[in-house]
C-alpha cells in the first residue's frame, strides 16, 4: 500500500484491496497528516515506553489512537485500541465491522489491521481481552505490557480479563504516557488548530446576532451546532468532543449544564463554552453574553476577570511555568475579593467524547510544569459564585519568544444586549 508523505490538508489514495470480508474493493483512503509526522509521534511514544520499561503498549484512548494511527471513527463505546511496538509498525484492533473503518482511516497496511468477532460485544460468556490477549500472544508483545488504566475507555473488567488470559506477563499503568507526548504541536497540528478557531469565532458571531430575550435555548444550541458544522471556507466542521454549555442566570453558577426549551430572559448572564472541531482538533473559545443591564458587582467582577486574563497571557511563556499563568489571573481577582478554587486552563489539542482536553498539565498553582513552544491549552478562567457565573477565555499557544498567542480574535468582554 502507498503511504502518504505529502504535507497537504488532504490526500486520497484509491487502491484495489481486499477487506475483510473478503471482496475486492476500491476503498476511498484519507490520512489527515504525513507519514513523517507519525513517524515523530511513534518515535516519542517509543522513547516514554523504553524509559519506562514496557515491551508493548496497548492504547485505549480513542484522542491518542487517532494521534498515533489516523484512525477515526464513533466506535469507542466497545472495546478498542492500538497495540504499539518498539520495533514495528502499530496494530489496530477492534470490532470487526469497525476494522473496516481502520482500513479507510490508518495509515498503516492492511496486515496490521486485526477486527473481533461480534460474538464477543457485549457478551456474558466471552469478552474481546480473550482475542486481545491472543493477538498481543501471536505478536510477540513481550513480558512487560503497558495499559491505561485510568481511561475513560478501559474498563476494571477488560483489565482483570486480561490479565487472567495472560500469566505470567507483568501489566503496568500507561495512563496519559501517550498524552504528554501530545503536548507540543507540530506545524500540521497547529494548522488545523487554526481551523478549529476560525469556526470557533463563526460560533460566538453568530451567538451575539441570535440570542435575544424570549428565543428558546434549544434553537440557539441548534445554530451553534449548524454553525460548528457548516464550518467556515476550506474548513469543514467535525463534532465536538463536549456538547454547547449554556446556562443563564443563577444557573450559570453552575459550569456544566446545558440546554433546554426554555426561553432567554431579560437581566440574566448567559455563558457560551463552545468549540470549533477540525479533524477532531478543538480550540474552544467561552464568551457571555448579558440582556440589558448588567449589576455593578459583575461588572467588577468581569473587569477583574478580564485583567487577570491579560496577566495570565503575558504570564504564557516558554520557560515559565503552569502556575505562573494561574498566580497572575489570580492577583486582580484576589484584589477584588473573589475567590476562585478551581483550575484556569488544561492542554488541548485532538480529543474526543467526553472532554477536549489532553489531561497532562493543569494551570493551577500547584503544577510547576515547564511551558514549552508550541505547547497549546485552554486558558480557562471561568467564575461560578453561588448565585451567577461568568466565563471569558482563550486558547493559547506558547511562542518561542513573548508572550502567548491567542487562536481565536474577539473582543475580551462581557457582551451586553
Amino acid at each position: 500500500m502507498s503511504r502518504c508523505d505529502c504535507n497537504k490538508e488532504s490526500h486520497f489514495n484509491f487502491e484495489d484491496r481486499n477487506d475483510l470480508m473478503g471482496k475486492n474493493t476500491m476503498i476511498n483512503k484519507y490520512i489527515p497528516f504525513s507519514r513523517g509526522e507519525y513517524e515523530r509521534r511513534l518515535g516519542l511514544v517509543r522513547q516514554a515506553m523504553d524509559s519506562a520499561g514496557m515491551d508493548t503498549l496497548f492504547v485505549t484512548d480513542p484522542s491518542n489512537m487517532a494521534w498515533l494511527t489516523g484512525y477515526d471513527g464513533w466506535s469507542f463505546y466497545v472495546h478498542q485500541g492500538v497495540i504499539v511496538f518498539l520495533d514495528r509498525d502499530p496494530v489496530w484492533w477492534g470490532r470487526r465491522q469497525d476494522a473496516n473503518g481502520a482500513l479507510r482511516t490508518v495509515w498503516m497496511d492492511d496486515d496490521r489491521i486485526h477486527g473481533y468477532d461480534d460474538g464477543y460485544v457485549q457478551s456474558s460468556e466471552r469478552h474481546p481481552m480473550q482475542d486481545l490477549a491472543m493477538r498481543l500472544n501471536d505478536h510477540g508483545a513481550g513480558q512487560t505490557i503497558g495499559v491505561e488504566m485510568d481511561n475513560y475507555y478501559f474498563s476494571a473488567k477488560a483489565y482483570t480479563t486480561l490479565v487472567e488470559a495472560m500469566p505470567g506477563k507483568t501489566f503496568t499503568d500507561a495512563t496519559a504516557l501517550v498524552n504528554w507526548q501530545r503536548g507540543i504541536k507540530s506545524a500540521e497540528e497547529l494548522d488545523f488548530m487554526r481551523k478549529a478557531a476560525r469556526i470557533s469565532e463563526k460560533i460566538i458571531d453568530g451567538l451575539l446576532d441570535r440570542v435575544e430575550p424570549g428565543v428558546p435555548k434549544n434553537e440557539i444550541a441548534a445554530s451553534i451546532y449548524s454553525d460548528a458544522l457548516r464550518g467556515v471556507d476550506d474548513a469543514w466542521g467535525d463534532y465536538p468532543a463536549i456538547v454547547p454549555l449554556l446556562p443563564s442566570g443563577t444557573d450559570a453558577a453552575a459550569p456544566h449544564l446545558t440546554w433546554d426549551g426554555r426561553s432567554f430572559a431579560e437581566g440574566e448572564a448567559t455563558f457560551f463554552e463552545v468549540s470549533g472541531c477540525y479533524r477532531r482538533y478543538h480550540t474552544p473559545f467561552c464568551r457571555t453574553i448579558f440582556l440589558g443591564t448588567p449589576p455593578d458587582d459583575l461588572k467588577r467582577a468581569e473587569a477583574a476577570l478580564v485583567e487577570g486574563l491579560e496577566a495570565g497571557l503575558d504570564a504564557a511563556r516558554a520557560g515559565n511555568r503552569a502556575a505562573d499563568i494561574a498566580n497572575a489571573l489570580a492577583a486582580p481577582l484576589e484584589r477584588a475579593g473573589i475567590e476562585r478554587g478551581a483550575r484556569c486552563g488544561y492542554p488541548i489539542g485532538i480529543s474526543y467524547p467526553p472532554d477536549w482536553g489532553e489531561r497532562t498539565i493543569s494551570l493551577r498553582p500547584e503544577d510547576d510544569s515547564i511551558l514549552k513552544p508550541g505547547m497549546t491549552f485552554h486558558f480557562m478562567p471561568g467564575l461560578w459564585m453561588d448565585d451567577w457565573g461568568i466565563e471569558i477565555t482563550e486558547s493559547i499557544l506558547i511562542r518561542e519568544t513573548g508572550p502567548a498567542e491567542t487562536f481565536c480574535h474577539r473582543p475580551r468582554k462581557m457582551f451586553v444586549k
